[in-house]
């Protein structure tokens, strides 16, 4: 099976779509299914005002139709909300064609923290945007509930994993900082409520890992935390092992793919009890989960690393890969009839 992904999130760009995407493509051909992409890299970018730091791309519909039809997919998979996502998904119902989606971020909340924009429209473009898939992919029961809930349908899930060969417990690692160390990493922008963390009266060290337009702000107020900028891979992993508490202060995220990289660490977890960690973790003895989120990193330095490494070891790249093929394939099998193509007059075998 070939598999299409459009997405308007991808490489430079750090951040839990990207590594979603990029982790479970790389699962997947493990298990005999080819994932290619459909990305901004052949269109020109604008900067968004709001996202200094991030370029969206402008693409071209004619040349969309060429790349798509050009790829001779089997599926089609929608995996983001921006310029691309719009014009393949326009591709697909224009032709008839059934493809599935994904909701990774929760773009109400994100815009309204920055605009005067009611987060009751953005959900309702939403909904229009990902009414037309056959599979809309959520990552945890609670945000597919929640999706359920405010109208979207054939809402699947398609539940996450983590590197546990990258991500693990290091022998000796220091960063060479008073301790305890308290981690928080991830995009450094207004949504991700950074200030929460780092206005705590805690003892140690709080670093944080990552870049963004809010960046010099924070370190201007807070000046007795270290900021180590944006790092990957093995850099990544080496500040993951040295911490001692991992710090997820958001209250707008889906996920948080970060919280599996701790636990997989061995890093406790402390963070509010929101949607995001409250799924992530549930009742699992792995964080602490607590409105006062001082309180939460305080509890968090007694829990068990061994706990964190036997709860991360569940999630792996290999299971989100079966379950997302699983997914795309059942809405390629729902009509066994190839289809014929509006480019060639010719039965194609994309139906998803």
């Amino acid at each position: 099976m070939r598999i299409l992904i459009a997405t308007d999130a991808w490489h430079p760009q750090v951040n839990g779509v990207v590594r979603t995407l990029t982790m479970m493509a790389e699962a997947a051909r493990t298990l005999g299914t080819e994932v290619v992409f459909l990305t901004p890299e052949p269109f020109p970018t604008v900067r968004l005002p709001s996202y200094p730091d991030l370029r969206v791309a402008i693409p071209n519909p004619a040349k969309i139709a060429r790349l798509i039809t050009a790829a001779q997919a089997d599926c089609i998979h929608i995996a983001t909300e921006g310029p691309i996502g719009l014009m393949a998904r326009r591709y697909c119902i224009k032709r008839g064609l059934r493809f599935t989606t994904s909701f990774h971020t929760r773009f109400p909340e994100y815009i309204s923290a920055r605009a005067p924009i009611p987060e009751s429209l953005v959900w309702a473009l939403l909904r229009r945007f990902h009414g037309a898939s056959h599979a809309v992919m959520a990552a945890t029961t609670a945000l597919a509930d929640e999706l359920r809930d405010r109208g979207f349908n054939n809402v699947v899930l398609w539940p996450r994993g983590v590197d546990g060969e990258l991500f693990r417990p290091r022998q000796g690692v220091d960063l060479g900082l008073p301790r305890p160390v308290f981690l928080s990493v991830g995009r450094v922008a207004v949504e991700k409520n950074l200030e929460a963390f780092l206005a705590l009266d805690l003892p140690g060290t709080k670093v944080v890992v990552g870049d963004g337009p809010a960046r010099v702000t924070l370190q201007r107020d807070f000046p007795q935390a270290v900021f180590l900028g944006a790092k990957q891979g093995e850099a990544l992993a080496q500040v993951y092992a040295a911490a001692d508490v991992f710090v997820f202060p958001s209250q707008t995220d889906t996920y948080g793919l970060v919280l599996l990289e701790a636990l997989a660490s061995g890093v406790p977890v402390a963070a509010f009890p929101v949607t995001g960690p409250r799924d992530v973790i549930g009742d699992a003895p792995v964080g602490v989960l607590n409105e006062d989120l001082r309180q939460a990193c305080l509890g968090a330095l007694s829990i068990s690393r061994d706990a964190c490494l036997e709860f991360a070891a569940k999630h792996t790249w290999v299971a989100s890969a079966l379950a997302f093929i699983d997914n795309v394939t059942r809405v390629w099998l729902m009509d066994p009839e190839p289809m014929l193509s509006q480019d060639t007059g010719k039965p194609r075998s994309l139906v998803a």
